[in-house]
């Protein structure tokens, strides 16, 4: 080794260090923020208001995610990771089933279901790019994975073979977000019910 690589080897393995730091302090403040959002959705929560109810300063909060709309597309994303990590649907489950074990899942933490529909709402609008890409994204690939779930019902005799399945992805995936908004408004709209009527709809 050279003398040069040498002096440079330490200044690499702190680079290193400060990085797997950072992400650790970014993961410690993401898995606090999402206690907050669970409680109280999107409601009130500017950078300054997340920062002082997880005990996070404006310039620490600042410094990880560079706008309140980054933090919000974030902190759903971590939530919907570890929620899925923690109950993930059976494996042979149908694929509106799929949804109905989601939205069962959601019904736990109402905070984050008025998060993901601030979110989506909010890409509508001009001005967030962020969350249009993002909610493009997952949508997209959201669509792509039950097309595959559908057309595998299909020649298993599930779901009727005269469906598209791409329209009939798109058509579920509206179902469960729409009914979870009616749930917000109105608790007792029961989700699982409509879901199951869907189904039965589509079957074969």
């Amino acid at each position: 080794m050279s003398y040069d690589d040498a002096m440079d080897q330490p200044s690499e393995i702190t680079r290193r260090g400060a990085y797997d730091k950072g992400v650790r302090r970014r993961r410690e403040i993401l898995d606090r923020a999402i206690e907050v959002f669970a409680d109280r959705g999107a409601e009130g929560t500017s950078l300054r208001a997340v920062g002082a109810a997880i005990g996070v300063s404006h310039a620490a909060l600042k410094h990880y995610f560079a706008s309140r709309e980054e933090l919000l597309i974030e902190v759903y994303r971590a939530a919907e990771q570890r929620s899925i990590a923690e109950d993930p649907p059976p494996p042979d489950v149908s694929v509106v089933g799929l949804m109905t074990h989601a939205a069962r899942r959601n019904h736990g933490v109402p905070g984050l279901v008025q998060l993901y529909s601030t979110l989506v709402a909010g890409a509508l609008e001009a001005g967030h790019e962020r969350s249009r890409e993002f909610f493009g994204r997952r949508f997209a690939d959201l669509r792509g994975v039950l097309t595959e779930r559908i057309e595998a019902d299909q020649r298993a005799g599930r779901i009727r073979s005269d469906i598209a399945p791409q329209a009939a992805a798109a058509l579920i995936i509206a179902a469960s977000d729409g009914l979870q908004t009616q749930w917000l408004l109105d608790p007792a709209v029961d989700i699982e019910k409509s879901l199951e009527l869907l189904e039965g709809l589509l079957g074969g």
